[in-house]
């Protein structure tokens, strides 16, 4: 008699998509231009913001003040995707301009955790990147 193999079908993973920036909160990121201070002032305004926190973190003098601004922004981030709807697994794309605060503070944080020689938290990092979109690297970068 021939073995059974039962076959399942496995749904297609949620995908999550982050509410939009407001034009005026795009308009203070680019008038702020990487500028710590001026970045600063932007998410004290919006402290919600995770771009602002990503670019903190990205332009941060230090790791371990990068490794503090990403960590804020992931944990924003958590939050946010909490409230849209994200059960904590499914897609976070990339290519979702709304996504990109979030995956990239969770990007700084990953290489801030590398930097200073935070090996699990890093390789934690990675692993949710790669859960949130197997291409992230290709569009972040890192």
């Amino acid at each position: 008699m021939p073995e059974e193999h039962p076959v399942t079908f496995t749904p297609q993973a949620p995908e999550t998509v982050l509410a939009p920036i407001t034009d005026e909160q795009r308009a203070a990121l680019d008038d702020a231009a990487g500028e710590q201070q001026a970045l600063r002032r932007v998410a004290a305004r919006w402290p919600t913001l995770l771009d602002a926190w990503a670019s903190l973190a990205e332009t941060a003098d230090d790791p371990i003040s990068s490794y503090a601004f990403a960590r804020v922004g992931y944990h924003r981030g958590l939050d946010s995707l909490r409230r849209s709807g994200w059960r904590g697994s499914g897609f976070v794309r990339a290519t979702r301009d709304e996504n990109l605060g979030f995956l990239r503070s969770l990007e700084a944080l990953r290489a801030a955790a590398s930097a200073i020689s935070e090996a699990d938290e890093a390789e934690r990092c990675e692993q949710l990147l790669y859960q949130c979109d197997p291409d992230w690297r290709r569009i972040l970068g890192g």
